[in-house]
C-alpha cells in the first residue's frame, strides 16, 4: 500500500512539475510585436476594403477577405489587417439576411471575427475600437454555442472597452445587447447605455421624455474621443444610424412616443437627405405604435417582433454606407 501511495504522490508531483513547465514556457515565449511597416499588398487591401465597405457591396466580401488574408500571411504582425479581417467576417455574419441561401456555416464568421480581433487587440492594445469589437464577437460566438461563461467574458470585455472610450463603446456594447429579452436587465442596461452616449456627447443630461439633440450640433468635432458622436469619413451616417437603432430599442422597450422623438433627431443631420436608409427611418416613425404592439405581443419570439436594426440587412451599412 505504501508503494502505491508513494507512486501516486510521485505522479501528482510530476503532473504539477509539467504544469509548471508549461506555464513557464508560455510565459517566457517572445511577445508578438506589431510591424513597424506595412507591405504593398496590405496597402492594396486597404484600398479595396474602402471601395467595397463604403458602398455596401456585401457580395464582394469574399474577394476582399482573400486579398486581406494573403497580405496577412505575408505579415501577421499588421494590426490593421487583423482588425479589417475581423470586421469583414463580422459584416458577413451581421448582414447575412442578404444571402439568397443562408447556410448554417455562416456562424463560423463569428469565430473567425473573434480570432482576428484578438490578434488586433494583442498588436494594438490601446485601440479601444478593437476591444469593443472583440467583446461583441466574443458575445456573439458564445451565444451560438450556448456558452454562458463565454457570454460573460464578452460582457466584461465590452465593459473594459467602455472604460477605454465611452463615446464609442457605449453604443457598441448597447447595440450588441439590444438583442437581449425585452424585459431583461441586460436590455435595460443596453438602452441606458444609449442614453449615456447622448449625455456624454451633449455634455449634459438629455431629457428622457422630450429629447432634443439638434441644439448640440455646435459641438461637432472631427478630433478626440467626441468625434465618435458625429459623422465621419469612416461612418458617413453614424449620427443617423445611431438614432435609427435607439428608436428601435425604445420601440422594443414599449415607448413609441419617445421612440418617434428619437427617430426624428436623425433628420437634423446635414447629410440626412443623402442617407440611403432615410425611407427606413420614416417608415419606423409612421409605424412606431404598430411595431411596439407587435413586439409586446411576440412574447420573446424574435421572428414576430418589429424590426431591430442589429437584425437587419443594414446592421452595419446603416452607419457606414455612403
Amino acid at each position: 500500500m505504501r508503494r502505491v501511495v508513494m507512486a501516486l504522490v510521485g505522479a501528482v508531483g510530476v503532473a504539477f512539475a509539467l504544469q509548471g513547465c508549461a506555464w513557464m514556457a508560455v510565459q517566457t515565449a517572445p511577445a508578438k510585436v506589431p510591424a513597424s511597416e506595412r507591405t504593398p499588398l496590405a496597402l492594396q487591401a486597404d484600398g479595396l476594403f474602402w471601395q467595397v465597405f463604403s458602398t455596401g457591396r456585401y457580395e464582394d466580401i469574399g474577394r476582399v477577405l482573400e486579398l486581406h488574408k494573403a497580405a496577412y500571411l505575408q505579415n501577421p504582425r499588421d494590426a490593421t489587417l487583423a482588425g479589417r479581417i475581423g470586421w469583414l467576417h463580422a459584416w458577413r455574419l451581421s448582414e447575412s439576411g442578404r444571402l439568397t441561401e443562408r447556410r448554417a456555416s455562416i456562424v463560423d464568421d463569428a469565430t473567425l471575427a473573434r480570432r482576428y480581433f484578438e490578434e488586433a487587440v494583442r498588436l494594438k492594445p490601446d485601440e479601444a475600437r478593437y476591444l469593443g469589437f472583440l467583446g461583441s464577437m466574443q458575445a456573439a460566438e458564445a451565444s451560438i454555442h450556448h456558452d454562458v461563461a463565454g457570454q460573460r467574458r464578452g460582457y466584461f470585455t465590452l465593459k473594459a472597452s467602455i472604460d477605454a472610450w465611452p463615446e464609442f463603446n457605449l453604443f457598441t456594447a448597447g447595440y450588441v445587447m439590444s438583442q437581449a429579452p425585452r424585459v431583461s436587465k441586460q436590455f435595460a442596461q443596453a438602452l441606458q447605455w444609449q442614453w449615456d452616449t447622448l449625455d456624454l456627447c451633449a455634455g449634459e443630461k438629455i431629457s428622457r421624455s422630450e429629447p432634443d439633440f439638434a441644439r448640440f450640433w455646435s459641438r461637432e468635432t472631427k478630433t478626440g474621443p467626441q468625434r465618435a458622436c458625429w459623422n465621419s469619413t469612416i461612418a458617413p451616417h453614424n449620427f443617423e444610424g445611431f438614432f435609427l437603432n435607439m428608436g428601435d430599442m425604445l420601440v422594443k422597450a414599449g415607448q413609441p412616443e419617445v421612440a418617434r422623438k428619437i427617430y426624428a433627431q436623425a433628420r437634423t443631420s446635414p447629410s440626412y437627405s443623402e442617407w440611403p436608409f432615410r425611407a427606413v427611418l420614416e417608415a419606423r416613425v409612421a409605424k412606431a405604435d404598430e411595431h411596439t404592439a407587435m413586439t409586446t405581443a411576440a412574447g420573446g419570439d424574435h421572428s414576430k417582433e418589429a424590426p431591430l436594426m442589429i437584425r437587419t440587412t443594414y446592421s452595419c451599412m446603416g452607419c457606414h454606407q455612403k
